[in-house]
């Protein structure tokens, strides 16, 4: 008679023969579990609210890890990433957050149709604050050449 399938993968000792090859199912089950957990959290990343940069033809800078966007939206609403807050309330908001550090960073984003004085109220509040590093954002734009007024120009009698 033959020898059956079992007893093929015994040793001499009657025990089961080593098997020296790699089982990557798990392997791929993980790196897939990982996938999907990544390309849920990304868009959660960002902020999303609806504002209108201008545009800036200075050397972008490297963005920090977890960025705190302060935003003025076109209705003068402001917001600390896409939470809508008070005015009154905005320093102490950022207090309040888990990285609270007077020495971050704080960006701060504006609408094309916000007014100035709309602006250096919210930096002048940051700055009452404790909150001395904030940039501005804009939109990454090339130089145009064409649309500013050249010095010969101004100068017509």
């Amino acid at each position: 008679m033959g020898t059956s399938i079992a007893e093929t993968d015994l040793d001499d000792d009657g025990d089961f023969a080593e098997s020296h090859e790699i089982n990557v199912t798990p392997f791929i089950d993980v790196i897939l579990v990982l996938l999907i957990i990544f390309m849920v959290a990304a868009p959660l990343s960002t902020v999303d609210l609806p504002i209108d940069l201008p545009s800036s033809t200075a050397t972008p800078q490297k963005k920090p890890d977890k960025p705190t966007y302060v935003s003025i939206k076109p209705d003068l609403a402001v917001a600390i990433g896409e939470n809508q807050v008070k005015r009154v309330d905005l320093v102490r908001t950022l207090d309040a957050m888990a990285d609270a550090s007077k020495d971050r960073f704080v960006f701060l984003r504006a609408d094309r149709a916000v007014p100035y004085g709309e602006l250096m109220d919210v930096l002048e509040i940051l700055r009452a604050g404790g909150y001395a590093k904030i940039k501005l954002v804009a939109l990454e734009g090339v130089p145009d050449a064409a649309g500013l007024p050249s010095a010969s120009e101004g100068a017509k009698p």
